[in-house]
């Protein structure tokens, strides 16, 4: 079973979606299997994180942003803005595609995990995730 979930945001940094794929996993009816997960662009990623505590994101986010910077004097792909080629790196660094178990009908995260979606650009935008089931 595939589904295409569209998600927006509107700033960069991390943006849970735990939801969204529980329901899905819930409607396919499978007890147990496999969720995968897959980011369609080049500027986003995912991430399984935890979900409870939001200093945890904060740290992530302010790490990452201090790892790849922008105005780097190596970037030649600066058409797009300042962010671009910085968000590029980051989805290089991270995931674009994530594996959960499906055990008794549910995702088999721990307690405090949660799915993200990891947004690199300022603006952020409309991003598609594919959801497959099986």
């Amino acid at each position: 079973m595939n589904t295409q979930l569209q998600l927006q945001t509107d700033h960069w940094g991390l943006h849970e979606f735990t939801s969204q794929v529980s329901t899905v996993v819930h409607r396919g009816g499978i007890e147990e299997g496999l969720c995968s997960l897959f980011v369609q662009h080049t500027s986003a990623s995912l991430l399984i994180q935890e979900n409870a505590d939001p200093s945890a994101r904060h740290d992530l986010e302010n790490w990452l942003n201090r790892l790849v910077k922008e105005h780097d004097p190596l970037y030649t792909h600066t058409q797009e803005g300042a962010d671009d080629m910085p968000a590029h790196i980051k989805t290089a660094l991270t995931n674009s595609c994530l594996t959960i178990p499906i055990i008794n009908h549910q995702l088999a995260l721990g307690t405090w995990q949660g799915i993200f979606l990891w947004e690199h650009r300022h603006q952020g935008g409309r991003r598609s995730v594919i959801v497959h089931i099986d």
